[in-house]
Parts: C-alpha cells; structure tokens; sequence
C-alpha cells in the first residue's frame, strides 16, 4: 500500500521558516516526480511546488524566492524549505508523488499556520 507521510508543518510568525518533509514507501515503483500544493480555507487546492526526475523544478509565482524544493532519491523523500512566510501562505500542504505504473497519490496533509 503507497503512503506518502508528511511532517513539519506548524505554527510560526510572518517572516519565519518552515521545513516540510514527505518520505514515499509501500512501493518500489519509481517515482517520476514529486511536489506539494496547498488549499487555504474556502479555496481550492493549488500547486505549491514541484521536481521531476531531472532536477526541474516548478513554482507558484507566489512562492518563487521564498520557497524550495528539493527531493532525496534514495530516501523517496521531498522536501519544502519554507522562508519569509506570511498569512497568505497559512493552508494544509499536501505532498503529491507521481509514480510509473501506478500514477499520482497523494498524502493527507499537513497543516501550515503564520499568524503573529
């Protein structure tokens, strides 16, 4: 059974940091790709980052310069540096892997609050 299980998720400040961490097992299917999205009450979910297997990344406009994301291949392990957050950031973060064969699952979430 694939589980993708995050964790760091939290309460900080504006301007604070966080660091997510999302590791992949149940499966020894290669992953083609990993990433994190975001849903913030009352709206939809929305992409937050992602890395292929190539090392491309992809970001939301809103997070370019602040966020970053990084995969740890051996460990099928994402991650998500978090710096210089603000409330608008304050959502659940979803870990999202796409695997070869069996496709896209996702993990459960976890939530993010920036509050002073």
């Amino acid at each position: 059974q694939v589980q993708l299980v995050e964790s760091g998720g939290g309460l900080v400040q504006p301007g604070g940091s966080l660091r997510l961490s999302c590791a992949a097992s149940g499966t020894a299917i290669s992953i083609r790709a990993m990433g994190w999205y975001r849903q913030a009450p009352g709206k939809q979910r929305e992409l937050v980052a992602t890395a292929d297997n190539g090392d491309q990344t992809n970001y939301s406009d809103s997070v370019k310069g602040r966020f970053t994301i990084s995969r740890d291949n051996f460990k099928r392990t994402v991650y998500l540096q978090m710096n210089n957050l603000k409330p608008e950031d304050t959502g659940v973060y979803y870990c999202n892997a796409r695997f070869s064969l069996i496709g896209e699952h996702w993990g459960q979430g976890t939530q993010v609050t920036v509050s002073s």
